[in-house]
């Protein structure tokens, strides 16, 4: 009896024991995927748990997401080139600057310059957004607006007084195609007093200008 339970025992290991560097192999594979996924880091949290894995893949997805909300806003708005006529006119007022597609691209290439490209693009989000009249549309890009340009997180804020913050946080309860009304005004008065007469004097708008005058003397 003895001499049979040891031969049962023995036929038992022998029949695992082909599974152990399978099973162990599988464990290698897991612990691979766990290295790939927690870039090799030491923290013993190797199940795709990472602090840091986790938020380089919430960036590329905040990332992915503003690239998918910025397809509604071309790089550069379609417009025939600026005669001199229409440059001359910028000089003459702000108004008739943002007037035309050609002024605000001008405008906007200056402003990327200085780093503040984000206060056209807010100008122009807001004027989209009042062309909408699908309340769920509405409420879509007004959320949108929101994240991308007045949250404090957003790399792309817009400087806003209190008050004006104020306003918007009331008016996104119930978002209209006028919800950020008092902020677009501020900020298109902040580009009118700060930026443009930095445009007028840039050498964007003067070689503009000298381009153009160049062309109408030779023709």
């Amino acid at each position: 009896p003895m001499g049979s339970e040891r031969t049962e025992i023995r036929k038992r290991q022998m029949a695992a024991t082909p599974e152990t560097p399978s099973a162990a192999q599988a464990q290698l594979s897991t612990g691979n995927r766990g290295s790939n996924a927690c870039c090799f880091c030491w923290c013993c949290c190797c199940s795709c748990s990472c602090l840091t894995v986790r938020n380089q893949e919430e960036e590329r997805a905040r990332r992915t997401s503003h690239e998918l909300q910025a397809e509604g806003i071309p790089n550069c708005e379609e417009s025939p080139a600026p005669t001199l006529e229409e440059v001359n006119a910028w000089a003459q007022s702000f108004d008739k600057l943002m007037l035309t597609p050609a002024g605000r691209n001008a405008f906007r290439e200056f402003l990327r310059t200085e780093f503040s490209e984000e206060n056209m693009l807010f100008w122009m989000a807001c004027e989209e957004l009042k062309q909408e009249s699908n309340k769920s549309i509405i409420e879509e890009k007004a959320r949108l607006i929101y994240e991308d340009y007045i949250s404090i997180l957003s790399p792309k804020e817009v400087s806003l007084d209190s008050r004006v913050r104020e306003v918007i946080n009331r008016n996104m309860l119930e978002p209209s195609q006028h919800t950020f009304d008092d902020a677009q005004l501020q900020i298109y008065t902040l580009m009118h007093r700060d930026s443009y007469p930095r445009f007028m004097n840039s050498a964007i708008y003067k070689d503009l200008l000298q381009s153009l005058s160049e062309k109408s003397i030779e023709a």
